[in-house]
């Protein structure tokens, strides 16, 4: 299954290390283009994968997942939309 991994980080300075590395740890299948969010295949479901990252973010972060269903269309590189297309048709082109 595929998930979008969303968060924020609201503490000045806050180090992303140690929440990237529990992102890439879930399953090594992973999409990370934009700012704060990131696509990953996982076996775990969205509240196990949510409870593994939990421990790298503070009290006052945001954090969240979602479980991707379907096609879903943007602009994108070509090398980002070849890799997302991929991974089961998670992207269908126009």
């Amino acid at each position: 299954m595929h998930y979008l991994i969303s968060y924020r980080l609201h503490r000045v300075g806050q180090q992303y290390e140690a929440l990237y590395a529990a992102i890439k740890n879930l399953s090594g299948t992973y999409w990370h283009n934009t700012t704060s969010s990131w696509i990953v295949n996982s076996s775990l479901s969205a509240k196990q994968i949510y409870n593994n990252l939990k421990p790298t973010i503070d009290s006052n972060d945001e954090l969240a997942v979602f479980k991707l269903e379907g096609s879903y269309f943007g602009q994108l590189n070509p090398n980002d939309i070849k890799w997302l297309a991929s991974q089961s048709g998670l992207w269908a082109s126009a």
